[in-house]
Order: structure tokens, then C-alpha cells, then sequence
């Protein structure tokens, strides 16, 4: 689809704004005849805006469709749905609070810690644990700041902080129909800052019935929106007590999707393309596939000052 034409096409600009301007992008891919634009793991790949501009220039943009991003990328919303589907949660806000609505809810659970969260964007931005309500004022603030920052909106919502809970994420396809399935799940656990450091699929020393319920749960929500293309649903996990809760998914393809590649020998990009391409349908019963028998694992590079 794109073979060669970033080798002959003069690219303007440099830097993350290069790699935000859709404009350009699209202009590039029409002259150059292109069907479709891989956004990547990042950048545009959870765009509803440039998923609509994409849409309009007959270009197929491959991952999940404007709506579905829009839902994901609104994190009271993404709880909404999981809320209709009747997968638990965490104790939280329905939407974006002000300071003194923080405050209310974290009086509410009765001493019980809170965590601040961005209402858009992820990757580890605009989040803060509190366990002081003394703390609470400025790391509101300072949660705000950091969302603006990284994704243009100010906007945090709270939740119950989940003490020493395990980071499970299940992997997901679907073909827009409402048939969906899983190539298992990955342990991203080990984090700084919120930023994933080690991940291992499948998640070792899961109960297998646990691992289950989590797999469902993913795959109700995912086909409740027909959701096309592959993505990452993530949940917070209580092993002794066989608890788990929905967090948020990431409707695009991530960084660590190689282990998942690494344990079961497919190749999820090559999935994706097929999947929008409408070449590959998920009505085979990935459930029905034994869990792989080894472990993959991978370690994400670790960026700024390791002692902060």
C-alpha cells in the first residue's frame, strides 16, 4: 500500500508535529494512489479526527473506526460501556471532576486512597496516586497540568486506588461484525511511573478460571461496539481474592504486541491489515485454542532519570 513512497516524497516538517499532521499525510497517500494509512503505535492511531478525515478522502485507516476511538479515548465512557455490560469496576467518577468534587469522593470511601487519572490520552500522563487528602489539592493540579499538556485537555476523573493489584491485559481482534477473539493475555505488572517496563504472555501463575472471566469480559465489551481491528483491553487484578476490574483499551496496536507474536506465532500487524482490508473474519472460537504451554517475554526501554 505504501511500498517505497516515503523514499520519494519530500516530507514537511520534523518532529512530533510532522508526525501529527494528518493533512499532509492524507495528501501523500492520495497522490501517491494508496488505499490505506497504518498510523502506527501512536500519534494517529487513536485519532477519531483524523479517522473521519481519512474516511472522507476513501482512504481505509487501518484499526477501529472513528466512534469506536472517540468512545475509547474517553475514559467515563469507556466505564459507561463496561458499566452497561456488567463488567466490574472500580469505585469511581461517572465524568470529569472539579477539586472539591475529588475531595467529596475521596472523603466517601472513608479513608480509603484514590487515584487521579487523565480523562483522555494514557500512557502513564496525568495520573497521581493519593493516600493523603492533604495531598490531594496538588496532585489535582498537577494531574491537570500534565493532561493539558500531553493531550489538550485539562480534564481528570478519580478512582479508588487498587493496592498491589496486578496489570493484566487481554489481546483482542474483531472484524466490525461483532464477532471477536483473543490471543490470550500479557502481565505488564512491573512499572515506573506508570510506564510499562516488563511484560510476560501469558500471565504466569493466573488461575485459570480467573484468566477466563477476564477474557470474556474483553470480549463483551469489544463486541458490544463491533470493534474492528485489534486492540488492548486492560484490567486491574486481585489474584487472592479472584477480583478483577476494567480499566481502559487501547484501540490500536501497542509496543509490546511481540510477545503476544512470540507466544502463538501471529502476526498481529499482518492481522490488522487483514482485518480492515475485510480478509479476515474472527468467528473461529479462539476460546477453543489451548493457552500457550511457554512464556514470552519482553523489556521496554527505560527513558529519563532512573533515580527520580
Amino acid at each position: 500500500m505504501f511500498a517505497g513512497w516515503m523514499r520519494r516524497w519530500p516530507w514537511l516538517g520534523g518532529g512530533v508535529p510532522a508526525y501529527l499532521d494528518g493533512a499532509q499525510l492524507i495528501a501523500i497517500a492520495t497522490e501517491q494512489g494508496c488505499e490505506a494509512i497504518h498510523p502506527g503505535y501512536g500519534f494517529l492511531a487513536e485519532n477519531a479526527d483524523f479517522a473521519e478525515q481519512c474516511e472522507r478522502a476513501g482512504l481505509i485507516l487501518i484499526g477501529p473506526g472513528a466512534q469506536t476511538l472517540r468512545l475509547f479515548g474517553d475514559k467515563a465512557a469507556a466505564r459507561a460501556l463496561a458499566a452497561r455490560c456488567q463488567v466490574p469496576l472500580v469505585q469511581g467518577t461517572a465524568q470529569a471532576v472539579t477539586l472539591d468534587q475529588a475531595q467529596a469522593f475521596m472523603a466517601s470511601l472513608g479513608g480509603s486512597a484514590v487515584m487521579i487519572k487523565a480523562l483522555s490520552g494514557g500512557g502513564g500522563r496525568g495520573m497521581r496516586a493519593v493516600t493523603d487528602p492533604a495531598e490531594l489539592d496538588v496532585a489535582y493540579q498537577r494531574c491537570q497540568s500534565e493532561a493539558k499538556a500531553a493531550f489538550g485537555n485539562e480534564a481528570v476523573y478519580v478512582e479508588q486506588l487498587v493496592p498491589a493489584a496486578r496489570h493484566i491485559e487481554v489481546q483482542v481482534l474483531g472484524d466490525g461484525t461483532g464477532a471477536v477473539s483473543h490471543l490470550w493475555e500479557r502481565d505488564c505488572t512491573l512499572q515506573r511511573r506508570h510506564q510499562k517496563l516488563v511484560e510476560f504472555a501469558p500471565a504466569p501463575g493466573l488461575d485459570a478460571g480467573l484468566r477466563d472471566r477476564i477474557i470474556h469480559s474483553a470480549l463483551t465489551l469489544a463486541a458490544e461496539v463491533n470493534y474492528r481491528g485489534i486492540g488492548t483491553f486492560e484490567f486491574l487484578v486481585e489474584p487472592e481474592q479472584e477480583r478483577f476490574y476494567f480499566m481502559e483499551a487501547n484501540p490500536r496496536v501497542q509496543v509490546e504486541h511481540t510477545v503476544t507474536e512470540q507466544i502463538t506465532g501471529v502476526d498481529l500487524v499482518q492481522s490488522q491489515i487483514r482485518l480492515a482490508a475485510g480478509g479476515e473474519s474472527c468467528r473461529s472460537e479462539s476460546g477453543n485454542r489451548p493457552a500457550p504451554a511457554w512464556h514470552g517475554g519482553a523489556v521496554a526501554p527505560e527513558y529519563g532519570n532512573p533515580q527520580g
